[in-house]
């Protein structure tokens, strides 16, 4: 394929197209006349030698493969956004923006929130958008890194792609204050046998893939997708959590529940922010990791 023979305007007017499913719409959309829009889409259809919009009854409906390429077109036109809005210079005294970050309830808990007050003094013009980290996001992680300005992850769950680490945390148990069985110490029999509340994605963290080594298979009773939410479903049960040592502190106090050590030396967590090869010698980018190192200068 070559790029130097395409028209980049027909990415605009092929979004266009497949999210309203109609010309005139699609043409108001983004400032074409029907005509103009008629004939954009006889030179798509060309292009991918399919009717990408086939009319049924009284409206149009999607064929196949403008089906694929809805979500892949919505892909490319965030990219070339955010590919075009790149500067030479960030001043962020008076820059206005929005940088969207991916991250658990747990880096934004610990983390997330010391940025934002970092941003609010310092760049008073610039928002923060903080997205919940999908299921998918191992499976995904090029085309999210893509549309997005970073994700806030440990080491061990991803790779592959530039990043700067932030700070260290350490894996504790929550277990209930009702709960007699455990005291001070939790033993290996234990963990194995209590029930479990797990996150979403746990068995990720290779703190989780240790437990496999040593013979241990939790006995999952509930899965959460918050952090957040783990103290308050071990609270008045005889369940067991993994969670990290930072959020455990902030949390404990709310739920009734105490914090122990691991019964193995489980390996500590590393945090990171990552982002896409596009975003690394971008002005904007380059004045967010500086903030983004700052904040996690200070948790030292």
């Amino acid at each position: 394929m070559n790029l130097s023979r395409l028209d980049l305007n027909l990415v605009i007017a092929l979004r266009a197209l497949l999210e309203e499913r109609n010309v005139t719409r699609a043409g108001k959309r983004v400032g074409l006349s029907q005509p103009a829009m008629s004939a954009a889409l006889s030179r798509l259809r060309r292009h991918f030698d399919d009717d990408l919009l086939a009319r049924t009854g009284g409206h149009y409906e999607l064929t196949a493969l403008g089906q694929v390429l809805l979500e892949r077109t919505s892909t490319a036109c965030d990219l070339l956004e955010r590919l075009f809005s790149s500067q030479a210079d960030f001043d962020p005294a008076t820059e206005s923006r929005t940088f969207t970050l991916i991250a658990s309830d747990y880096a934004v808990a610990v983390f997330g929130a010391a940025l934002s007050r970092l941003v609010h003094t310092e760049a008073p013009h610039v928002r923060l958008r903080f997205t919940q980290t999908p299921p998918t996001v191992v499976e995904d992680l090029g085309v999210l890194l893509s549309t997005t300005d970073g994700l806030l992850m440990p080491h061990g769950v991803v790779g592959d792609m530039p990043r700067t680490d932030l700070f260290h945390d350490e894996w504790v148990f929550l277990v209930a204050e009702s709960n007699t069985e455990v005291t001070d110490h939790l033993t290996r029999t234990q963990l194995a046998r209590l029930p479990w509340v797990t996150y979403q994605r746990t068995y990720d963290a290779p703190a989780v893939r240790q437990l496999a080594m040593l013979g241990i298979e939790p006995r999952v009773e509930v899965s959460v997708d918050s952090f957040a939410m783990l103290p308050f479903m071990v609270a008045g049960t005889d369940r067991i959590a993994l969670i990290q040592k930072r959020l455990a502190t902030l949390m404990h106090h709310h739920s009734a529940v105490r914090v122990v050590a691991p019964p193995y030396e489980a390996v500590p967590l590393q945090e990171a922010l990552w982002w896409h090869p596009l975003h690394t010698h971008d002005s904007t980018h380059i004045w967010l990791r500086q903030a983004a190192l700052r904040v996690a200068a200070d948790m030292a």
